[in-house]
C-alpha cells in the first residue's frame, strides 16, 4: 500500500465537514500552461507594469499611475 499524502490524510479527516461545505478542488497544479493562459499572463503582466504602489510613513500603501497621461491599458 502506497504512502498516503499529507492532503489525502486531511481529506479523508474532514469527510463531514466536506458533506456541509462541499468539496475541495483536488485537481492537479502541476499542468503546463495552455497559449491562452500564457497571453492572459502576460496581459496581466502588462497591465500591472502601469501601476506604482507607494508607502505613507504610518506603513499603508495606495497604488497610483506611473504614468497618469498613458491610457492605454485603462
Amino acid at each position: 500500500m502506497a504512502k498516503e499524502k499529507g492532503a489525502q490524510r486531511f481529506m479523508r479527516a474532514t469527510g463531514k465537514l466536506r458533506m456541509i461545505f462541499g468539496p475541495a478542488n483536488r485537481g492537479s497544479l502541476g499542468h503546463e500552461m495552455t497559449a491562452q493562459n500564457r497571453e492572459l499572463l502576460a496581459q496581466r503582466e502588462a497591465e500591472t507594469q502601469q501601476w506604482e504602489t507607494l508607502h505613507r510613513p504610518d506603513g499603508s500603501t495606495y497604488v497610483v499611475p506611473r504614468n497618469p497621461g498613458d491610457k492605454s491599458l485603462r
